[in-house]
C-alpha cells in the first residue's frame, strides 16, 4: 500500500504571541523533530510562509530550521499556497495571483530554492476552476482537494491519476476522507493496531492513498497523537510517499472536472448548491456583511497599488474571520471584530476611498458587530452550533468505524497519565488538563464498551 500524506499548518496574522509560542512547543517542534528521525518518511507539506514570520517572531526558528532540514533531506515536499490564507475562490484573479506571490517570497526566503513549485494547496482545500487555472500560470503542476469535490456520484480511483479538464496538464488528488478522519479521530498512542486493522484489506495491492489533516491536530488539539503519525510513517506494511511522488508512478491518467468544494464540505452543502457554506452563506447577515466589506476594500485599494493600505489589506483577507462567523458550529466574536476592524481600517487608510464608502465601512462594521452580540445574547449562535455540529454530523455519516480492544484503551490511558504527570511536573498546566479530559473521555467510551452500550466485539467510533 502506499501512502501520501498532506499536512497544512498554519496560525492566522492575528494570532496572539502565547499562541504562537504554545503551539510550537506542543506541535511544531515535535512534529519536525520526529519526521526528522524516520529516514522513510515521505510528507507533502503546506506552510503559509505568515506562518514563518511568526515562528521567527516568537523564537521558533528552529522549527523553520527542521523544515529546511526536511526538504533537504527529501523527506518533505512543500507546497505553493496564498501567504495570509486567503479564501482564494471568492477573490479577484488579481488577489489570487498576489497572495501566491507573496507566499512564494516568503518561501523563498526561509527555505530558499530548495523547495520545488510543484504543488499547490488553496487555503481551506477550497476548490474552484478559476483557483487552479492562476496557478497552472503561476507555474504548479497539481493540486489537493476532498474526495467531495469528485464529480457525479462515484469515487476516485486509488489506482489512477487525474487531470483536471481545461486546464492540459494539470492535475488533482483527491482526499480520502475516511482514512484522514480515522486518523485524526483516533485516540492517542496505541491505537496503531486498530489503524491496521482497518487498512489490512489494501495491504499488497496496487493503489495508493491520499490523506490530508491540519498539522496543529498532532500534539497541541490531541497531545500524543503524533506518535500514531509516527507508527504509521515507520511501518514497513506502507510504503510513503510525497503527491509529486504519485505522478511519477507511471499511473493511468483520466480528465475530470471536479465540482467547487472545501474540505469541510458535506453532501448537503451541493444539494442546495451552496459549496462555501462555511465561509460565504446567504443566510448569514453576519458574512453576508463580511463580504460587502471585503469586497469594498479590494475596489478601494485597486485604484492605487502603491498605497500603504495595499499590505493591510493583504493580511484582512484571511479566510478565519468568515469561517468563525458560521456558527457552524464554531463562533468567535473576537475574530469576528477584528477581521472586520482590519478591513474598515483598509479602507480608511486609503487615500482613494471616497467619502460615501468611509461611511459604508463604519457601518458594515457596526453591522457585523451588533448582529454578533445581538446573535449571541438571544441564542442564535447556540441553536446555530447544535443544528449544524459537524462533528457529530460526519460520524453518523461515516460507515466504516474503528473497533479498539480493552487492552487498548487500557494502553491509551496508561501512556496518557505518564504525559500528565510529565506535563505537570514541567508546570505545562495546560497542556496537563488537555490530557486529563482526553483521558476522562477514553475511560467513559471503555465504560459504555464494557456495559454493553457499545456491544463488545462491535465497531467502535471516536
Amino acid at each position: 500500500m502506499r501512502w501520501a500524506n498532506f499536512l497544512h499548518v498554519y496560525q492566522p496574522p492575528t494570532q496572539k504571541p502565547i499562541w504562537v509560542r504554545r503551539i510550537a512547543d506542543e506541535c511544531y517542534r515535535k512534529l519536525f523533530s520526529g519526521l526528522r528521525g524516520i529516514p522513510r518518511a515521505r510528507v507533502t507539506l503546506n506552510i503559509n510562509s505568515v506562518l514563518c514570520e511568526l515562528l521567527e517572531q516568537n523564537g521558533a526558528t528552529d522549527v523553520i530550521d527542521n523544515i529546511r532540514a526536511l526538504i533537504e533531506s527529501g523527506g518533505v515536499e512543500i507546497t505553493g499556497s496564498a501567504k495570509y490564507h486567503a479564501f482564494l475562490p471568492l477573490l479577484p484573479e488579481e488577489e489570487i495571483e498576489r497572495q501566491i506571490r507573496l507566499n512564494e517570497e516568503g518561501l523563498n526566503r526561509y527555505f530558499g530554492t530548495k523547495w520545488k513549485k510543484g504543488g499547490f494547496f488553496s487555503p481551506e482545500m477550497a476548490y474552484s476552476k478559476k483557483v487552479v487555472q492562476v496557478a497552472k500560470k503561476m507555474g504548479y503542476k497539481w493540486i489537493i482537494i476532498d474526495e467531495l469535490a469528485f464529480p457525479g456520484e462515484g469515487h476516485p480511483s486509488r489506482e489512477k491519476v487525474y487531470e483536471i479538464e481545461g486546464v492540459e496538464g494539470f492535475y488533482v488528488f483527491f482526499r480520502e476522507r475516511n482514512f484522514s478522519f480515522k486518523i485524526l479521530s483516533a485516540s492517542q498512542l496505541s491505537t496503531l493496531p486498530a489503524i491496521m486493522r482497518f487498512l489490512e484489506p489494501r495491504f499488497g495491492k496496487n493503489e495508493y492513498t491520499v490523506t490530508g489533516m491540519d498539522g496543529e491536530t498532532f500534539g497541541h488539539h490531541r497531545p500524543g497523537l503524533e506518535k500514531l503519525l509516527f507508527d504509521l510513517l515507520s511501518d514497513t506494511k506502507i510504503e510513503s510517499l510525497s503527491l509529486g511522488d504519485v505522478l511519477e508512478l507511471g499511473l493511468p491518467v483520466e480528465k475530470i472536472d471536479p465540482r467547487p468544494s472545501t474540505w469541510a464540505s458535506v453532501p448537503r452543502d451541493f444539494s442546495i448548491g451552496e459549496p462555501f457554506l462555511r465561509w460565504k452563506n446567504p443566510k448569514n447577515k453576519v458574512q453576508v456583511a463580511q463580504w460587502e466589506l471585503t469586497n469594498l476594500a479590494i475596489d478601494v485599494v485597486r485604484r492605487d497599488e502603491t498605497q500603504k493600505s495595499r499590505e493591510t489589506l493583504d493580511y484582512s483577507l484571511h479566510s478565519d474571520q468568515y469561517w468563525w462567523a458560521s456558527a457552524r458550529p464554531w463562533w468567535s466574536l473576537e475574530m469576528i471584530e477584528r477581521g472586520a476592524f482590519d478591513l474598515k481600517k483598509t479602507i480608511h487608510e486609503s487615500r482613494t476611498a471616497k467619502p460615501e464608502e468611509l461611511k459604508r465601512a463604519d457601518d458594515l462594521y457596526k453591522d457585523i458587530l451588533y448582529t454578533g452580540f445581538e446573535w449571541q445574547r438571544t441564542g442564535v449562535v447556540d441553536e446555530l452550533s447544535r443544528q449544524e455540529n459537524e462533528e457529530v454530523r460526519e460520524r453518523l455519516e461515516e460507515k466504516e468505524k474503528l473497533f479498539v480492544t480493552k487492552e487498548e484503551f487500557e494502553d491509551m490511558i496508561k501512556n496518557l497519565r505518564e504525559q500528565m504527570t510529565l506535563a505537570a511536573e514541567s508546570q505545562e498546566y495546560h497542556r496537563a488538563s488537555m490530557i486529563k479530559d482526553r483521558i476522562r473521555e477514553l475511560e467513559e467510551e471503555m465504560e459504555r464498551n464494557d456495559t454493553g452500550h457499545v456491544k463488545p466485539g462491535s465497531d467502535l467510533m471516536f
